[in-house]
């Protein structure tokens, strides 16, 4: 079996000082390339200065299955505008300029698989990601994957799901490193208004297979949804919400002041009532 990246990552040195702060992370995705990579950058930054702990970093692909509505607009909007895989990766490069921000790569498996995995994994490493996550590769299918990229120092991130038994939960934990990606719920990415009731019996059965941290994501978008996970899970997921205040917003500028707004609301109930976690849970 291989094991987790030995390496201390950006990642893993984020979450130990959040569970030393006894506070919650934020994990922010956007679709790089929407409405440009020049854009995206501007927007990685006001992020990070707003709060946010880890950014997610869509790389646009032209069949995003597991994406909802939101998200494939934008991955549509960021393929018109010329983005590519090498383009991202570029653009990681550019925020590694002034920023720190751990940041991961998430991806469908077929434009790393055209860029090759080994060119993939010392171009994302030397840009400087710090993970990777792809949406479509299982762990039965990943030794190479894996291999290449912990070769590389990068962490692979695995989707668990409610579906997931406890076995393929525990294959997953085994396969993973940096963190744990866990969906909420069955479908596809959106904003939804309540989160599922089983969420608690889903993040035990986790934790009871892996101590890596859990961060929750589809369908987490208000502030509310951050205080309520804050007992459960060591990070929440946010991607849709965000990527619609990219949509409407009428200019790159006033994306990035309501990024960084909606970014302050959300840390900020990650910090206080009941996202406030015990040092010692």
């Amino acid at each position: 079996m291989i094991t987790a990246n030995a390496k201390t990552t950006r990642i893993a040195k984020r979450f130990a000082e959040l569970r030393a702060r006894g506070e919650m992370g934020i994990v922010a995705y956007i679709t790089a390339g929407d409405p440009s990579l020049d854009a995206t950058l501007r927007y990685v930054l006001a992020l990070a200065e707003a709060g946010a702990d880890v950014i997610e970093l869509g790389v646009p692909f032209s069949d995003p299955v597991a994406d909802g509505p939101t998200i494939q607009r934008a991955s549509e909007r960021a393929l018109k505008s010329g983005a590519t895989l090498a383009g991202v990766l570029d653009l990681v490069r550019r925020i590694r300029q002034t920023c720190e921000i751990p940041l991961v790569l998430f991806s469908y498996y077929n434009p790393i698989l055209q860029m090759g995995l080994e060119k993939f994994a010392a171009a994302a490493a030397a840009a400087g990601a710090d993970g990777v996550l792809v949406t479509d590769l299982t762990p039965e299918e990943s030794a190479d994957y894996r291999r290449i990229l912990a070769a590389r120092g990068l962490d692979t991130i695995f989707l668990a799901a409610p579906t997931s038994t406890d076995e393929r939960l525990a294959k997953i934990a085994a396969c993973s490193s940096g963190f744990l990606y866990l969906i909420s719920r069955t479908g596809v990415t959106g904003a939804q208004e309540a989160l599922p009731e089983d969420l608690p019996a889903l993040v035990r059965r986790l934790r009871a297979v892996s101590p890596l941290p859990i961060a929750i994501g589809f369908g987490i978008s208000l502030p509310g949804h951050v205080s309520i996970l804050g007992g459960l899970a060591d990070a929440a997921v946010v991607g849709s919400a965000l990527v619609s205040e990219i949509a409407k917003a009428a200019t790159p500028e006033a994306a990035a002041a309501a990024l960084a707004a909606r970014m302050r609301a959300l840390k900020d109930a990650a910090r206080r009532g009941l996202s406030r976690r015990e040092n010692a849970s």
